[in-house]
C-alpha cells in the first residue's frame, strides 16, 4: 500500500473514530427523559412496545385524548401549555407515539399504517367515545383510525397527510439516517438546539418568544435518547405518510370535526384548510398570530375553544 493511500485510510479511520466519540458524548449528556406532562405516567403495552402515556383529571369526566404531531423531537410535551387546564374539565390521556418520547424506540421501519393501528387499539382499549385532539400528521392517523371507532368529536390542529412536501418516498434518506455512525451524526446535527430553533422559527412558531428554553431543552433530551433517530428516519424519508388521503378519511368519519389553523401557517396554508373544510363539511377555526402550533402559542384561547365544543 502506498504511503498516500495509507495516510488516506488512517485519516478515514480517525475521522470515523471522532464521529463515534462525538455520538457517544452527546448521548451521554442526554439525561433520562423526565415525564412529559404533569399527571400519572402510565404504560400501555402494544405489539411489544411499552408506550408511555400521561393520565390526569377525573375519570368520571368526559374523556379527551391528545395526540402529538410528528417531527424529529416529537413528544406529548407539545400539549404542556394546555394540559392542566384541560384536566380540570376532562379525563385526559396523552400518549407518546411509538418511537418517540417515553415510548420504546426499537429500530423498526416505521410507517403511517403502524401509527393508525396504534391509535385504533389505544382508543379502543383505554377510552369510550372520546374527544380526540391531534396535531399535524397525527391528524391524518387519527382521522383514519376514527372510521373504526365511536368518537365524540375530532379536533385537528393543522392536519396534513404528507411529509416533507409530499414528494414521495426517499429510501436513501431513511437508510442514511438509520446507519450507526454517519446516520447518528447527521441526526445529532439535525436535532441540535441551533437546528431545532431554525425549524421552529421557519414554520413552527409565529412568535419565537413562545419557544421557552425549557421546552427546547426537553426536545433536545428527547431527541438524544437511545434509538431516537429511527422513527424520524422514516418520517424524513417520507414513509410515515398514511395510505389514504386525509380528505377521503374525513368524509367517512361519523363525528363532528373541527379544524384549528394558524392564519400564518406556511407548510399547511390556510387555503388548504378552507378547501379541506369545504370538502369534509368540517368547522374551521382560525387563530391569528399563529402558524402550526396555535394551541402552544395561544393556550387559553385553545382551551376555551374545546370547552365550547
Amino acid at each position: 500500500m502506498s504511503m498516500k493511500l495509507r495516510n488516506l485510510v488512517a485519516a478515514g479511520v480517525g475521522g470515523l473514530g471522532l464521529v463515534a466519540a462525538g455520538n457517544r458524548l452527546l448521548q451521554a449528556n442526554a439525561e433520562e427523559l423526565e415525564p412529559p406532562l404533569p399527571g400519572d405516567l402510565r404504560s400501555y403495552r402494544w405489539r411489544g412496545f411499552e408506550v408511555g402515556y400521561t393520565k390526569a383529571g377525573d375519570p368520571e369526566d368526559p374523556t379527551l385524548v391528545l395526540v402529538h404531531g410528528i417531527n424529529a423531537a416529537a413528544t406529548s410535551r407539545e400539549f404542556e401549555p394546555v394540559f392542566e387546564s384541560l384536566a380540570e374539565e376532562y379525563h385526559v390521556l396523552a400518549p407518546d407515539l411509538p418511537g418517540f418520547g417515553t415510548a420504546d424506540r426499537p429500530p423498526l421501519l416505521y410507517s403511517g399504517p403502524l401509527y393508525e393501528q396504534f391509535l385504533v387499539d389505544f382508543l379502543k382499549d383505554l377510552t369510550d367515545e372520546p374527544t380526540v385532539v391531534a396535531s399535524g400528521l397525527s391528524g391524518a392517523y387519527t382521522t383514519l383510525a376514527a372510521r373504526d371507532l365511536d368518537v365524540s368529536e375530532l379536533v385537528l390542529i393543522c392536519p396534513t397527510d404528507t411529509t416533507m412536501g409530499g414528494d414521495g418516498k426517499r429510501t436513501w434518506v431513511r437508510s442514511l439516517l438509520r446507519s450507526p455512525l454517519v446516520g447518528q451524526a447527521l441526526f445529532n446535527a439535525l436535532v441540535s438546539k441551533r437546528s431545532m430553533t431554525h425549524f421552529h422559527a421557519d414554520h413552527g412558531y409565529y412568535d419565537m418568544d413562545n419557544l421557552t428554553a425549557e421546552r427546547l431543552d426537553y426536545e433536545w433530551h428527547a431527541a438524544h435518547q437511545e434509538g431516537a433517530r429511527f422513527a424520524p428516519a422514516s418520517f424524513l424519508g417520507g414513509f410515515l405518510d398514511p395510505d389514504e388521503s386525509l380528505e377521503d378519511g374525513l368524509r367517512d368519519v361519523d363525528a363532528p370535526v373541527t379544524l384549528v389553523w394558524g392564519r400564518d401557517a406556511s407548510t399547511t396554508p390556510l387555503s388548504a384548510a378552507r378547501s379541506l373544510a369545504d370538502a369534509s363539511d368540517a368547522k374551521l377555526v382560525v387563530f391569528d398570530e399563529a402558524t402550526l402550533l396555535p394551541h402552544v402559542e395561544h393556550p387559553q384561547q385553545f382551551v376555551e375553544l374545546l370547552l365550547e365544543e
